[in-house]
């Protein structure tokens, strides 16, 4: 099966970016919103609502009253007169469940979105942390470490952000956004009206070139494993636990020439269980049980196997941050619990369910192919407590200012080094890891 153990437990966007493999489809949204259009989203709602029903997690719906809540999203499709509109009802009403797991995956469109500018969740606040070069937004001034007041007419809301991204990424592609920001030592709030670069694809697409949409509106580095030292300390940036548990094994065996560790899971948005599992296990002298999974059925419960002789000793400190999310939050907190190391960052993204996929399809001739992400387990850590909407709290809150990001400062990374016993500047710890941009 498709969605094997190895792939359910990631956050909402890392889970959009792997789910599909090359199908052409067409996409409805070329066509005008007549009657049969608005049923075939009556229909697509309707499929929605069964997968849920069927598989959600929690028989209860924790306490939602499914019939009124989709009545109502059957009754709002009558009024809206456009397919974005009609598919933002349709993603509404599982957004509504406050689930970070359960979400609509609509239809491919051709048209692809580059808004030029990332922004993230830093403590309460909202900062830009990168902008393209040659973009609109970088002609127009937009900077890393201006502060986000608004976007679009509304509050970026920390633990909203990710429905922010998710409606403008996927939902209602925009043309241009409007932005309120504050720089670094001003005053007075700056209004941006910031265009983006749009682009049209083939009328034929496949799903594998619709998901890097949402891909490329997030900020990315560089995916390659890079293992620089400090002095005796191995720094380590996991960009995610996406990748074959086999390679934990090599990795592990270049970490072990250092004295100390610091693994970087910031911006991980998490990855595979068996990867989470067999790197867990290189921290502990005895097999472990992570978590335990609460489903309708009984699940069997995340367990690390130790790695004996070849289990790693040396002291260990885990960078986070607001897009550290699933097994990256799990693994940070195991190492609270376990008091085998420290956690330093800010608090993680607090998106921590498993999940599978329910692939859909509409019509014959004309064929639609959706997506509906429906939870599947609430994952409890050992104390007995789930990590959804909470996330994991540092031992030490270190939050970043508006110039720390605008001049590429990390006393995230140097304060980490320090505790261990080393030292470099923010400025020289901001140099180790660079951030790129995906080419045209």
């Amino acid at each position: 099966m498709f969605l094997s153990k190895l792939s359910k437990l990631v956050s909402p966007f890392l889970l959009l970016v792997g789910f599909f493999t090359f199908v052409q489809i067409v996409h409805p949204q070329g066509q005008g919103f007549d009657r049969i259009e608005k049923a075939r989203m009556q229909d697509m709602l309707g499929i929605v609502k069964a997968d849920l029903k069927k598989n959600y997690y929690d028989p209860a719906f924790r306490g939602i009253d499914i019939e009124a809540r989709f009545k109502k999203a059957q009754d709002r499709l009558e009024q809206v007169t456009s397919t974005s509109q009609a598919l933002a009802v349709i993603a509404q009403v599982l957004l509504d469940f406050n689930d970070s797991h359960l979400f609509f995956i609509p239809p491919s469109t051709n048209l692809a979105v580059e808004y030029g500018w990332r922004m993230q969740s830093v403590g309460d606040k909202c900062y830009i942390t990168s902008v393209k070069p040659g973009s609109d937004a970088e002609v127009k001034g937009l900077k890393p470490g201006d502060q986000v007041l608004s976007l679009g007419g509304f509050r970026p809301v920390r633990k909203e952000l990710w429905k922010m991204l998710y409606f403008y990424g996927a939902i209602s592609k925009r043309d241009r956004l409007t932005l309120s920001v504050l720089s670094p030592g001003e005053e007075k709030p700056r209004d941006l009206e910031i265009m983006s670069q749009m682009k049209k694809l083939p009328q034929a697409v496949t799903f594998k070139t619709f998901f890097r949409l949402y891909d490329d509106f997030y900020e990315e580095e560089n995916d390659k494993h890079r293992l620089p030292k400090v002095g005796g300390i191995t720094v380590w940036k996991m960009p995610s636990f996406g990748y074959d548990p086999a390679q934990v094994d090599e990795l592990m065996g270049r970490v072990k020439g250092g004295g100390s560790l610091i693994l970087d899971l910031r911006g991980n948005g998490g990855g595979y269980v068996e990867t989470l599992e067999r790197l867990t296990g290189f921290f502990f002298d005895k097999d472990l049980q992570i978590a335990e999974l609460k489903g309708r059925k009984p699940k069997k419960p995340m367990v690390a196997k130790t790695r004996g002789n070849e289990m790693y000793n040396g002291r260990l400190i885990v960078l986070i941050d607001s897009r550290s999310g699933s097994a990256s939050e799990i693994f940070a907190r195991v190492i609270q619990l376990q008091q085998r190391g420290k956690v330093l960052g800010d608090v993680s993204a607090g998106a921590v369910m498993q999940s599978q996929a329910f692939t859909e399809r509409m019509g014959v001739d004309s064929v639609v192919f959706f997506a509906v992400s429906v939870t599947d387990a609430d994952v409890i850590m050992s104390d007995g407590k789930s990590l959804e909407n909470v996330g994991v709290i540092p031992d030490e809150v270190i939050l970043p200012t508006g110039e720390d990001l605008a001049t590429g400062r990390d006393p995230v990374l140097a304060r980490a080094v320090e505790l261990l016993g080393g030292k470099i500047s923010p400025e020289e710890a901001g140099k180790l890891f660079r951030y790129y941009w995906k080419k045209d």
